[in-house]
């Protein structure tokens, strides 16, 4: 798979961490990697991973966000918005592989797929906003 596909696997995975129980995950990873029929062991590796490398670091993330979204919260935020800033927050604070423009225009991009009218704007925008703090 390419980067750009293992990338939408995280974001999927990352996305069920709103609606479960962290202790029901592993259950769910299991079974969404047995729907993966095209998946080699090493992309599941990546998958896992990384989804866990971003679990792991939601409150610092979720504490970046509040702080670069002006006048929105993340419990405010629409759930797929705010799990495409979340996987693009880590690449670009964690991730030495992914460069940071790499990270936000792979975001706008699950924002136009999966997130609303206005998903991409929003989190190209958040993320610009945070780009700039760091630099």
């Amino acid at each position: 798979m390419i980067r750009s596909e293992l990338r939408e696997h995280v974001f999927k995975m990352l996305f069920q961490i709103e609606f479960n129980e962290a202790a029901d995950m592993p259950e769910h990873l299991k079974y969404y990697f047995e729907t993966l029929d095209d998946a080699k062991d090493k992309d599941k590796t990546y998958i896992q991973k990384k989804y866990e490398a971003v679990v792991s670091h939601v409150e610092e993330i979720d504490a970046l966000l509040n702080e670069a979204a002006k006048g929105w919260k993340t419990s405010r935020m629409n759930k797929v918005d705010l799990t495409i800033l979340r996987l693009a927050v880590y690449e670009m604070r964690w991730d030495d592989e992914v460069p940071e423009g790499v990270a936000i225009n792979e975001a706008v991009e699950l924002a136009k797929r999966f997130g609303g009218e206005g998903s991409s704007s929003f989190v190209n925008g958040v993320l610009g906003r945070l780009a700039r703090q760091e630099s």
